[in-house]
């Protein structure tokens, strides 16, 4: 073994050839564009990414991979930097916007979703390896079980696309979970024109009492603004489009 996985930093090293290759495959920036990798471990994908982009840059956090990846890939510029306090703006420099790629830590998926989220002005296409669960959160349609919070944001904020499932033999060691990846593109959206701190609060209030009809969770937010709910107001949170939450933020929530 190049490194041993660690498992407070939820390291599990993908090991498929054919997944490399497809994930490699969906990155596909524009000449010039800046490839950054989140968390490359032992460099499953980081040889294939850097032989492709010779400007690609590995965010790490575990200094037994970063000595690592230093004398596998004397070329590659790899950072210890944790990805949650990345300044994805600098890292994008002048090139435009960046295309990251990466086998997301379950423990700290989500934060890492948002944080791309809001780097949205500096990302331009994300393809990131999730837990499948995750995954088939982000491109959920109203009506599913699994349509929640996170389709609504990448629905409306990015395209959001499941590339191909990952079985959980395909890594060293196997999780005990299925992986899927996904691909975000930020850049071929059309953002709503609401603020996201508006809409945050009517889709978190409203899936936060997912059972209960839109006139019990976001009653409070309508009472206040003085709006009436009309015919939102016997929806429960899951029948409810995304275009239809931004109209709900337009009605009633308040700064």
């Amino acid at each position: 073994m190049s490194v041993r996985p660690k498992k407070r930093l939820g390291q599990h090293f993908l090991t498929d050839p054919e997944a490399v290759r497809q994930i490699v495959e969906a990155v596909a920036p524009p000449a010039g564009r800046r490839v950054v990798e989140i968390g490359p471990g032992e460099g499953a994908l980081t040889g294939s990414l850097l032989a492709r982009f010779p400007g690609l840059v590995a965010l790490e956090v575990d200094p037994d991979a970063i000595a690592h990846l230093r004398r596998r890939f004397p070329a590659l510029d790899v950072r210890e930097q944790d990805v949650l306090a990345a300044d994805w703006r600098a890292l994008a420099g002048d090139a435009g916007g960046l295309h990251v790629v990466g086998n997301l830590p379950y423990y700290i998926t989500s934060p890492i979703l948002f944080a791309l989220l809001d780097a949205r002005a500096a990302v331009a296409r994300a393809v990131v390896m999730v837990q499948k669960e995750v995954a088939d959160r982000l491109v959920a349609p109203p009506g599913s079980k699994t349509y929640g919070t996170l389709s609504v944001y990448f629905s409306l904020y990015a395209r959001a696309e499941l590339l191909l499932d990952v079985p959980r033999q395909a890594f060293r060691p196997p999780p005990k979970v299925e992986s899927a990846v996904v691909a975000l593109d930020f850049e071929s959206a059309e953002p709503p024109e609401v603020p996201f701190a508006a809409l945050q609060r009517v889709v978190r209030a409203a899936f936060g009492q997912r059972r209960k009809m839109l006139r019990n969770s976001l009653g409070p937010l309508a009472e206040a603004a003085g709006a009436d709910l009309g015919r939102f107001a016997t929806l429960r949170p899951e029948a409810v489009a995304p275009d239809d939450f931004v109209t709900l933020a337009r009605l009633i929530a308040v700064d």
